[in-house]
C-alpha cells in the first residue's frame, strides 16, 4: 500500500518487502564506464544451484570497490552513512556499495513500496532492497504443497518466522528523482551476528556512539538499546527542549516505514537487539540513515519535474495536431 503525497504535509512511505527486476545497462560513475549493478530478475535459471552460483547469476560484474562520485560530506556535518551508503547518492552508486560490501548480496529494484506519485507513464526507481542470494532447489508439486501449509500453520498459530539466518545482513535504500537521475533519501540495514561470535551489547552500543557520536536520545526496553541522533535542518543537534525533540524519527529496520517533514534534516535511528538464551549478547542490529528535508524536498521537485515535463508534451501534441490533423467531415 502506498501513501498519497500532499505538499505541505508529512509524508508517510508504507513499505513491503517485495522485490522485482530490470536488466543492467550501462552507466558513467566516478570518471568510468561500468555495468549498472544487476538486479535480481526472478528469472528463469533452472536447476539446482549453490547460493554462491547463485550470486554470480544475478549479479554479474561488480567491480570493487565501488566508484562514488557524489561528494563527500563536509568536515563539520554529521555522520550520515550506513556501511558507505549515504543520502545524496545516486542509485547506482548506492547499489554498487552494496553489492560490494557482501559477495552473497542481491539487488532487487522494489516497485510495492515508496510514495504514491503521479508519474505519467514514466518509470522512477523508488528504491532497492538487498539480501543474501539462496541455494536454488527445484521442488515437486507436493513439495511446495507442503510448505504453503507450513507457512499457513505459523500464521495461524502466530510463530516467528525469521527471515534472516546468523551472519547475513539485508538492506533496504530508498531514492527519489526524475528517471535516472533517482538519488538516496534513506538507507537502512539489519545485521545478524554469526553464530558463537554474539558481540556483547555494550560493544555494540559503543561502536556506534564512536560512529555517531552521542545520541540525543537513548532507551532500553526488554533488554533491546535503541539510540536516535537528530538534526534539525540546517544540521544543527536537536535538544530535548527543542519542539522537534519528538518529531523528527528515524527508522532502523529495513521493513520499516519512513516519514519525510521539511521541519526535520538528518535523522540516524539504531537498535541493538539482544540474544534470548544470552541477553547481554547481541543476536542482531538495525541501523537507519534518513534525510528528511531533503527527501521531502526531492519528492516535491520530482512531482513538479514530472508535471511540468507531461503539460509541455501536452503542448507539442497540440501544437502538432493543429499542423496535422484531419479536418472532419461537417
Amino acid at each position: 500500500m502506498n501513501t498519497q503525497y500532499r505538499p505541505g504535509a508529512v509524508l508517510m512511505a508504507v513499505l513491503a518487502v517485495v522485490a522485482v527486476a530490470a536488466c543492467g545497462s550501462k552507466q558513467t560513475t566516478g570518471g568510468r564506464t561500468d555495468a549498472a549493478p544487476r538486479t535480481n530478475t526472478g528469472a528463469s535459471s533452472r536447476g539446482n544451484a549453490t547460493a554462491d552460483e547463485v550470486a554470480r547469476e544475478a549479479r554479474g560484474k561488480v567491480k570493487c570497490p565501488a566508484r562514488v562520485a557524489t561528494p563527500a560530506r563536509a568536515a563539520s556535518a554529521p555522520v550520515d552513512d550506513v556501511v558507505g551508503v549515504r543520502p545524496g547518492m545516486t542509485y547506482e552508486e548506492a547499489a554498487h556499495t552494496v553489492l560490494c560490501s557482501d559477495d552473497l548480496l542481491v539487488v532487487s529494484d522494489s516497485i510495492s513500496r515508496g510514495i504514491n506519485l503521479q508519474t505519467y507513464g514514466q518509470t522512477i526507481r523508488q528504491g532497492f532492497t538487498a539480501r543474501p542470494a539462496e541455494p536454488r532447489v527445484e521442488k515437486s508439486s507436493k513439495q511446495i504443497m507442503q510448505e504453503m501449509q507450513d507457512a499457513a500453520m505459523a500464521r495461524g498459530g502466530n510463530r516467528i518466522v525469521r527471515d534472516m539466518q546468523p551472519g547475513q545482513t539485508k538492506w533496504y535504500v530508498g531514492t527519489m528523482g526524475v528517471p535516472g537521475a533517482e538519488r538516496v533519501i534513506n538507507v537502512a540495514r539489519e545485521e545478524w551476528f554469526a553464530a558463537d561470535r554474539n558481540p556483547v551489547i555494550g560493544t555494540v552500543e559503543q561502536a556506534l556512539k564512536d560512529k555517531y557520536g552521542e545520541p540525543t536520545r537513548q532507551q532500553r526496553s526488554n533488554g533491546s538499546v535503541y539510540l536516535t541522533w537528530g538534526y534539525d535542518p540546517m544540521g544543527r543537534r536537536i535538544t530535548e527542549t527543542s519542539r522537534l525533540y519528538n518529531r523528527c524519527a528515524g527508522v532502523a529496520d529495513p521493513d520499516g516505514g519512513t516519514n519525510y517533514s521539511p521541519d526535520c534534516g538528518l535523522v540516524i535511528a539504531a537498535v541493538v537487539w539482544p540474544l534470548r538464551e544470552n541477553p547481554q549478547l547481541a543476536e542482531f542490529m538495525q541501523v537507519g540513515v534518513i534525510d528528511q528535508a531533503g527527501g521531502y524536498q526531492a519528492i516535491e521537485q520530482t512531482e513538479q519535474a514530472l508535471q511540468a515535463e507531461n503539460a509541455a508534451r501536452q503542448a507539442r501534441q497540440v501544437q502538432d495536431a493543429s499542423k496535422n490533423a484531419a479536418t472532419p467531415q461537417l
